[in-house]
């Protein structure tokens, strides 16, 4: 692909991208081209003669990757002089950048782009990039706008903005790679410099755009039950414990292999971890792979099976050709992208570090293994980082692969193309912030931020790139324990930002600075006084009371009952007070127009609202 630059000494200096086919002139003193040993674009000036005999000889003295059978140009919007112009191809086009509303990028063996334009009835041809150039080509973009991307099962969406005042931001560059879905939601939500902030029903409909499927209720509706107060009482003291040892693990065992006395055990882990010397073993307990009840010898059995089953699934992408690869674009792209993200994946760990690292070949191997095992999901961006860690503690391509499959089987949603889990655990968060801290939350609402979008990338892959290694391995332990209740991960995330809101609100910080502040914390953070203040906040939520007009004391909204998996015991049988509603059986939870309520719905009456 050949991208041609000019400008125009115009007054508007709109910037507009069109395209021709090579056949309409090209004059190649204008042309921008990729250096044979850099990555970086080079402008060639407009000038005469011997210069652009040298351009055309260092053209053709290698091949660049935009050498293609089109060309597309950025340059200035030329005035209106009242000219006629050359009749033009009827495959050209061009379009302001300021009308671009999105790019979409597909492949197929090699990269198309695809225009939208935020108004506009006819649809663009798409742009084939059969020897690359798609890449350069965007960078080239970059130069004029800010783009920020979206990643998904099957392509990849790049969004356009125009705001000076972003683009320029220390925190767009701050932010790793899983934080793109995070700009996107942040510039869709906050809009532009000059806008205020949006209207309910626009921040609505906004993010049901970028999260499809969530649904967001602006109307009032009757027959709610409004809970003046939340008595959260004080948080109490809690104590943790050190790491189980191998001695006490081995008193867990009975004379054929079965773990005794699982739920002390579970308690034992969850407060204070494992040593490392029992992680091999307790993973596969912990995640599922092997059985609690499971003998010694049921358990060999069972490692002889999984074997068996792992080697047949690997031979299917190993003894795949070249030439049946060609005509794969699934497995190709599975490849290319687990390729990649293998070879940045924990490098500074010794167990990964350096060049031809066997670590390196178990991380690919595994990861193409489970392409194969659930080639619908297949591979996605951030499941090298879930895995990375099960083969440290593992040392061994089997038992890591299937622990990941455990792991993976609760980590789904996730990574799948509408991220259902992602959007749940969104909203299952901002309820529970909302609860503990109506205060905190109403600020984040009134920096657009109520929906805690920031934390996109703790809940996506489970706080591994915000803690050290080792804490992330005695996190994930503490997690599969299951203990102290269900979703403990997203207390953790509570836990967090409680240890944040002060300086939060204290320095006022808007949008940009609570996303760059949330990211900033990487590598920062004390893991056992996260999971202290964590526990703490359950045994809080769980002996909390609230009271309301109607009712003096009532149980936890069934809403945050039913996140963290508390049941509520049924009324005294002679009660004065009202009869309470029997448990809904299906909820929707959902924000409100910015008043900071939170509304549960259910199939029957009752509902219940929080007021400021």
């Amino acid at each position: 692909m050949l991208t041609a630059f000019s400008s125009s000494p115009c007054q508007d200096g709109e910037i507009i991208v069109e395209y021709r086919p090579l056949e309409d002139s090209v004059d190649p003193s204008n042309m921008l081209c990729a250096g044979k040993d850099s990555s970086s674009v080079m402008e060639w000036a407009q000038c005469p003669g011997e210069r652009s005999h040298q351009l055309l000889e260092t053209q053709q003295s290698y091949e660049t990757e935009w050498d293609m059978v089109n060309a597309v140009s950025f340059k200035r919007k030329p005035c209106t002089n009242g000219e006629g112009g050359h009749e033009r191809s009827r495959w050209a086009f061009s379009f302001s950048i300021s009308d671009l509303r999105s790019i979409t990028i597909k492949e197929e063996g090699w990269s198309y782009l695809v225009f939208k334009l935020k108004e506009s009835s006819t649809s663009l041809p798409a742009l084939h990039f059969h020897q690359g150039g798609s890449t350069e080509f965007l960078d080239s973009l970059r130069r004029y706008s800010l783009l920020t991307e979206i990643i998904t099962f099957s392509y990849t969406q790049i969004i356009v903005h125009l705001s000076q005042k972003l683009k320029k931001d220390p925190y767009v560059t701050t932010l790793g790679s899983f934080s793109k879905v995070t700009n996107y939601i942040f510039d869709a939500i906050r809009g532009s410099e000059e806008q205020h902030q949006r209207p309910p029903e626009e921040v609505a409909d906004l993010l049901g755009e970028i999260i499809p499927g969530l649904e967001i209720n602006q109307q009032e509706e009757p027959g709610f039950e409004v809970i003046t107060r939340i008595d959260l009482g004080t948080r109490p003291e809690v104590q943790r414990r050190g790491p189980l040892s191998a001695e006490d693990w081995a008193k867990h065992l009975d004379p054929e292999g079965r773990m005794l006395n699982i739920a002390h055990l579970k308690q034992v882990i969850f407060k204070g971890g494992l040593c490392h010397a029992v992680r091999k073993e307790a993973w596969k307990f912990l995640l599922g792979y092997f059985p609690w009840d499971s003998t010694l010898e049921e358990r060999k059995a069972l490692q002889r099976a999984k074997t068996d089953e792992y080697f047949r699934m690997k031979l299917q992408w190993k003894s795949v050709s070249e030439e049946q690869e060609r005509r794969n674009s699934r497995l190709r792209d599975y490849r290319s992208l687990i390729e990649k993200d293998v070879n940045r994946t924990d490098r500074t760990n010794r167990f990964y570090e350096g060049i031809d690292n066997p670590g390196l070949v178990l991380l690919h191997d595994i990861l193409m293994t489970y392409c194969m095992y659930d080639f619908d999901l297949g591979y996605v961006q951030g499941m090298s980082d879930l895995l990375s860690p099960i083969l440290y503690v593992m040392e061994n391509e089997v038992d890591a692969f299937w622990c990941f499959v455990s792991f993976m089987d609760q980590m789904h949603q996730n990574f799948e193309e509408q991220m259902q889990g992602m959007k749940t655990q969104l909203i299952q968060l901002s309820t529970l912030l909302r609860l503990l801290d109506l205060a905190f939350w109403n600020y984040l609402e009134s920096q657009d931020s109520g929906y805690l979008y920031f934390c996109f990338r703790w809940l996506l892959i489970r706080f591994k790139r915000e803690l050290s290694f080792q804490d992330v391995l005695r996190l994930w332990e503490v997690m599969w324990t299951g203990l102290p209740c269900q979703n403990f991960h997203l207390l953790v995330c509570c836990a967090i930002l409680d240890s944040e809101k002060h300086k939060i609100m204290e320095e006022n910080y808007g949008f940009n600075e609570i996303l760059k502040h949330i990211n900033e914390l990487s590598m920062k953070l004390d893991i056992e006084e996260i999971l202290h203040k964590a526990e703490a906040i359950c045994l809080q939520i769980k002996s909390c009371k609230v009271r309301s007009r109607r009712w003096t004391v009532l149980d936890l909204p069934h809403s945050i009952s039913d996140i963290l998996g508390f049941t509520t015991d049924a009324a005294e049988p002679g009660s004065q007070e009202s009869p309470r509603p029997a448990r809904p059986t299906h909820q929707q939870e959902a924000f409100s127009n910015g008043h900071g309520h939170l509304r549960e719905t259910s199939h029957n009456s009752c509902k219940v609202a929080f007021i400021s």
